[in-house]
């Protein structure tokens, strides 16, 4: 296809597809699938090779939102019966933490429920982070805490958070269809002020809300103009008891052609295959590591993950190797002694280019593969990592 060898030069070259050729990729049949799925990965092997980066979530603290999000089992007046439970101590939140790391994870995810923190949380939380850091030598920490005040980015990053993670979800055109107590622009301005702080940026989407193609190209050229150093790519996990539980819109080959292009719009950034793979990959979870370089081991904030064992037999079956504490994950020219990524900004100006039809849910809906956590932090059972 011409199309895909456009999009292998542009990779290659760290330059942005138009939004036409972004829409084509999510058009494409299920008959070009692998060759999609191949074209994209000669991107993710020139910038990453065949190295998978390993992230371990930590949740801080679980339900009782007071933030409206639709897809999220831990919003207000959510009825979903997940684990609800306050501020983990410090030392129970580095014991969480060294289970993953003990399995490869090379990164931990610290995350709180709610709109934001106050500072005494951000006290807290730094005091988390010294004592993973402490007992966990070379771990990367990333800290997602909501919506920053002032002042507090610099404050997360002096007391050693290398990364801040804020997704910006879905398209600005769209956010108020899923949130209504905070705006698309709260959580664009919270991932500028991390890389203000001199944080590693972390922004990514959820896929499968009932968006349209168009909606998910918004959102991933949206995330390009902000320029993270890593795009974690949810798909929804309809929980029951939450108004999106009757959104089973994907199928494993349209959750592939996602991935495939963010990958041609985020040649060079640690693309992140994140919640709700299980649910909606299933036994193709493995062609995805040829579009993506990272992915989360074991379990989520409040449902249950793929076994670690199983995440790395994965890893090594489908010829992929863990990556390691010596290795740096981006490229040369994206860390932070180096240039910095080119800016590309031409295809900026392209039409628009109208959206295909979203497939339709299917009436089967596998509410068998939504497994609420119940192990690991904030329980007395051992964790799965």
């Amino acid at each position: 296809m011409d199309l895909l060898s456009t999009l292998v030069d542009k990779g290659l070259r760290r330059e942005l597809p138009t939004r036409e050729e972004a829409l084509a990729v999510l058009a494409t049949s299920d008959d070009e699938l692998l060759d999609v799925v191949a074209a994209a990965g000669k991107v993710r092997r020139q910038w990453f090779g065949r190295r998978v980066k390993l992230n371990y979530l930590v949740n801080l603290k679980s339900g009782l939102c007071p933030e409206d999000c639709s897809y999220c089992s831990q919003r207000l007046g959510s009825k979903a019966e997940i684990l609800k439970y306050t501020w983990l101590k410090p030392d129970d939140a580095s014991k969480a933490a060294a289970a993953g790391v003990a399995g490869g994870a090379k990164r931990v995810c610290l995350v709180a429920s709610g709109r934001g923190p106050t500072d005494k949380d951000v006290d807290r939380v730094s005091e988390t982070i010294s004592t993973i850091k402490e007992q966990n030598e070379g771990v990367e920490v990333c800290a997602c805490l909501g919506l920053l005040s002032d002042g507090q980015a610099d404050r997360l990053r002096a007391a050693g958070a290398d990364a801040y993670n804020h997704n910006l979800n879905t398209s600005e055109a769209t956010y108020g269809d899923i949130c209504t107590t905070h705006d698309f622009s709260d959580r664009v301005s919270t991932v500028q002020q991390a890389q203000a702080a001199g944080m590693s940026a972390c922004s990514g989407l959820i896929a499968g809300m009932g968006e349209s193609d168009a909606d998910l190209v918004d959102v991933v050229f949206a995330l390009r103009e902000l320029d993270p150093d890593s795009v974690p790519v949810n798909f929804l996990i309809p929980f029951e008891g939450t108004p999106l539980a009757k959104e089973w819109n994907l199928t494993p080959q349209r959750a592939l052609r996602i991935l495939a292009m963010v990958r041609f719009v985020c040649p060079d950034i640690e693309v992140r295959l994140a919640g709700g793979r299980e649910v909606h990959l299933r036994s193709m979870q493995p062609l995805a590591l040829h579009l993506v370089n990272s992915i989360f081991l074991g379990d989520y904030l409040t449902s249950e993950g793929q076994a670690g064992k199983d995440d790395l037999a994965m890893i090594t079956d489908a010829g992929f190797e863990v990556e390691g504490t010596d290795t740096t994950t981006l490229p040369e020219h994206r860390r932070p002694c180096g240039d910095g990524a080119e800016a590309q900004t031409a295809a900026a100006e392209d039409a628009d280019a109208p959206a295909a039809a979203v497939p339709a849910p299917s009436d089967e809906t596998r509410r068998d593969l939504v497994a609420v956590r119940r192990r690991g932090a904030g329980t007395d059972l051992p964790p799965n990592a």
